[in-house]
C-alpha cells in the first residue's frame, strides 16, 4: 500500500502545479506549467480558462509518465476569488477575472462603509474588497446588463474545470467560503449577499464539503492525462487552506506564511476570528475547521518587477530572484534610511484600499538600486508584522511561522523575515505546500493516515538580536506613512485620470 500514489494539485493565477505523494506521506516528483495573466485595461487582470485547463492536463500528464506505482487519487487546490460567467450553453462569456481585478472597487469602498457591509463581512468571512465575486459579480449587474442578463452561472476556476470532469456545477466550502455570499457558520449561501449582487441561488454552484470524492471522470480527461479509470477525484479545496494542511500547522501559537506572487499569515481556528476594522479573512478548510488571517497584494509579483526593471530582466526567473538577494543581503538593516511603503499593486491587509500605491521616502544620492530593493523586502515584512499582530490580539501569541512559497529560495529574505517578525521561522520542504495539502486532504477523505513530518534543524531560522532592535525602532514609522500619504496618492491618481482623459479627447 505504501506504494500507492497520489496526486495533489494546485491551480494558481500564474502556474499549476502537480505533486506526487505516496500514501505513507512521501512527497516524491513535482511538476509546473505557466500561464500568463491578460491585463485588457488598467485595474483589469483575467486568464484565459481553457488554456488553464489544458496546462492542468499537461501538468498531471507530465507527472504520471515519471511515475511507476499505482495513482489512486486525484485531489484538487485552486486560487480563491476568481469568477467567470457562464451561458445557458455552459460556455464562457468571460475570461477568468483573478483576485488582482480591482475594477469594483468603488463596490467594495462604498460596502466597507455601511452597515449591510459589516453583516456581510461577519456572516461569510470574506474581507469587502475588490478581489471577491460578491464585489465582482455587483459590477457586472450595474455595469455590463446585458452580459449579466446572459449569465446562466457565476463560478470560479475549479468549478470550471470540476464541470469538464462531471458535468455538474459543484463548489467546496473553502473556495464558497472566499466568495463573500457564503454562510461559513450555517454552510449555505446568504441571501443579503445574493440580493445585493442580484442573483439567484440557482446561478451558484452546489456546496459540497471539502473532503467530498467523485469517480468516473470524463474519458477524455483521463486519456490526455494517463490516469487509471479507477481514479477517486477529491474537490479539494481552496490554496489558502491547503498550504496550511501542507505544512501540517495546527495550534495557537502556530502560524503559516506564504509568499508567491502575493502572499499571506494564516492560523488554523476552531472559530472565526472577526474583526470588522482589521477584516481578518476567516476561510473554511473543511466543515468544523477555519483558516484565518491576512493577505497582502505584494509579494514575488513585486519582486519579479523590481528585477525586470532595475535589472533589465524581461523574465525574472529564479537564479536572477536568488542571485538579487544576494546583493541585497549587502544592504545594511534599514536600508541605510530608506523606508518604503511596498503597495505597487494596490493592497488588501492591512489597509484595504485597492488605489493604494509605494512610495520609498529617504532616498539620498548615496543611495543604490539595491537599498530600494531591500526597502521594498522590508516594506513587505512590516506589511505581514501588522497582519501577524492584529492576529496575536485576538488569538493569542504566535512562536514559530512555517514559511512556503517562492520566497524560500532566498536565505537572505527568510532571515530578514525573522528579525522583523521577531519569530523563529521553519521552512518547510521546497515542494507546493498547497498541493501537498490538497494530497493530505483526499487520504483524510479517503480514511488513510499519513506519517507527520519531522523538522529539520538546518530548515530553521533564528531571529538575530540587534537586526530585531534596530526594525523595532523602524516598525512604528513604517505604520504611520501610509496613514499619512494615502490622501494624496488618491489626490495624484485622481489627476492622472483626469489627464488621460484630457489626452484622449483632444486626440
Amino acid at each position: 500500500m505504501k506504494d500507492e500514489i497520489i496526486i495533489g494539485t494546485d491551480i494558481g493565477t500564474g502556474s499549476c502545479k502537480a505533486v506526487a505523494v505516496t500514501v505513507s506521506g512521501k512527497v516524491l516528483n513535482e511538476t509546473q506549467e505557466f500561464y500568463n495573466t491578460i491585463h485588457p485595461k488598467e485595474g483589469y487582470s483575467e486568464l484565459d480558462p481553457e488554456i488553464i485547463l489544458h496546462g492542468y492536463i499537461r501538468c498531471i500528464k507530465k507527472l504520471t509518465l515519471q511515475l511507476t506505482q499505482p495513482v489512486i487519487a486525484l485531489s484538487i487546490s485552486s486560487a480563491m476569488h476568481s469568477l467567470m460567467l457562464m451561458d445557458e450553453n455552459n460556455q464562457p462569456l468571460t475570461g477568468l477575472i483573478t483576485w488582482e481585478d480591482t475594477r469594483s472597487y468603488p463596490i467594495a469602498s462604498q460596502l466597507r462603509g455601511s452597515s449591510l457591509g459589516k453583516k456581510i463581512y461577519k456572516t461569510t468571512g470574506t474581507p469587502l474588497h475588490s478581489m471577491s465575486p460578491l464585489c465582482k459579480i455587483s459590477w457586472f449587474n450595474r455595469n455590463k446588463k446585458n452580459l449579466f442578463r446572459r449569465a446562466a452561472k457565476f463560478i470560479g476556476i475549479k468549478e470550471f474545470l470540476w464541470y469538464q470532469l462531471f458535468g455538474v456545477y459543484e463548489v467546496d466550502y473553502s473556495i464558497a467560503s472566499a466568495t463573500g455570499l457564503f454562510d461559513i457558520l450555517n454552510l449555505k449561501w446568504f441571501p443579503p449577499a445574493l440580493k445585493f449582487c442580484g442573483i439567484a441561488e440557482s446561478q451558484l454552484s452546489r456546496p459540497v464539503n471539502t473532503t467530498s470524492i467523485r469517480t468516473n471522470p470524463s474519458a477524455d480527461f483521463l486519456q490526455k492525462t494517463r490516469l487509471p479509470e479507477s481514479i477517486s477525484v477529491c474537490i479539494g479545496a481552496s490554496d489558502g487552506c491547503l498550504a496550511n494542511l501542507g505544512s501540517q500547522i495546527s495550534g495557537k501559537q502556530k502560524a503559516s506564511l506564504t509568499i508567491g506572487t502575493s502572499g499571506a499569515i494564516r492560523v488554523t481556528t476552531k472559530k472565526p476570528i472577526v474583526n470588522s476594522e482589521t477584516m481578518i479573512f476567516n476561510y473554511l478548510l473543511d466543515a468544523k475547521t477555519f483558516i484565518s488571517g491576512g493577505a497582502i497584494n505584494n509579494g514575488g509579483n513585486v519582486m519579479k518587477w523590481l528585477i525586470k526593471e532595475f535589472m533589465n530582466k524581461n523574465k525574472p526567473g529564479t537564479q536572477d530572484f536568488i542571485s538579487v538577494s544576494k546583493h541585497v543581503s549587502q544592504v545594511p538593516v534599514g536600508s541605510e534610511g530608506i523606508l518604503c511603503v511596498p503597495y505597487l499593486h494596490g493592497e488588501r491587509a492591512p489597509v484595504w484600499d485597492e488605489r493604494a500605491a509605494a512610495t520609498w521616502i529617504g532616498v539620498r544620492g548615496y543611495h543604490t538600486k539595491y537599498h530600494l530593493i531591500r526597502a521594498f523586502q522590508e516594506g513587505i515584512a512590516f506589511s505581514l508584522k501588522i497582519i501577524l499582530e492584529n492576529i496575536e490580539k485576538q488569538n493569542g501569541k504566535i512562536s514559530t511561522i512555517y514559511a512556503s512559497g517562492g520566497f524560500t529560495n532566498s536565505p537572505e529574505w527568510l532571515h530578514l523575515m525573522a528579525d522583523i517578525t521577531e519569530k523563529k521561522i521553519i521552512v518547510i520542504e521546497k515542494e507546493d505546500a498547497s498541493s501537498v495539502g490538497a494530497a493530505f486532504l483526499a487520504m483524510s477523505a479517503l480514511k488513510i493516515k499519513p506519517e507527520k513530518k519531522n523538522e529539520k534543524e538546518e530548515f530553521i531560522i533564528l531571529p538575530d538580536t540587534k537586526a530585531a532592535y534596530s526594525y523595532q525602532k523602524l516598525f512604528p514609522i513604517f505604520k504611520k506613512m501610509y496613514p499619512l500619504t494615502n490622501k494624496y496618492i488618491h489626490q495624484l491618481q485622481s489627476l492622472s485620470i483626469q489627464s488621460n482623459k484630457l489626452r484622449i479627447s483632444n486626440a
